[in-house]
């Protein structure tokens, strides 16, 4: 008999255990585990570098001028629109900086995320793509994707 209260007794303390992790409750009003994220929210948490080299910081320029609309500021993704390339998938190893010149020049093929493609950009010069993959690096190391 004691076996099975105390099964029974341990079955009840798992389920509302698990009622309070899954609703949320007992965090401060919170109503749901998962935050859903407005439409062009910022999809990472960027931490800038303390300074940037002058070579990003043109970059950086650039990079709010033309990618910042789809990609946000800080190249923290927006959400539904672009990802963000303050990623691991965009470190070096994995994308190389001729990979950022091609998908300028070229477009991207949705690949990785399920953003759409990312049509060829218009108006950079090949110094602007470098100092604007300059910033990303940059932006990179400073939140750990070397």
């Amino acid at each position: 008999m004691r076996k099975i209260f105390a099964i029974t007794a341990a079955a009840a303390v798992a389920a509302a255990a698990a009622y309070f992790v899954y609703s949320g409750a007992g965090r401060d009003g919170a109503t749901a585990q998962r935050e859903v994220l407005a439409h062009g929210a910022p999809l990472a948490a960027v931490q800038l570098p303390p300074e940037l080299s002058d070579t990003a910081k043109i970059g950086k320029r650039a990079f709010d001028a033309v990618c910042a609309e789809c990609h946000g500021g800080n190249a923290a993704g927006r959400n539904g629109i672009a990802p963000p390339l303050v990623h691991k998938i965009y470190e070096p190893s994995h994308h190389g900086d001729a990979a950022f010149m091609l998908a300028v020049r070229n477009g991207v093929r949705a690949h990785h995320w399920k953003f759409g493609n990312m049509p060829a950009q218009q108006g950079l010069t090949d110094a602007d793509v470098k100092g604007i993959t300059l910033y990303v690096r940059e932006l990179q190391r400073a939140n750990g994707i070397n």
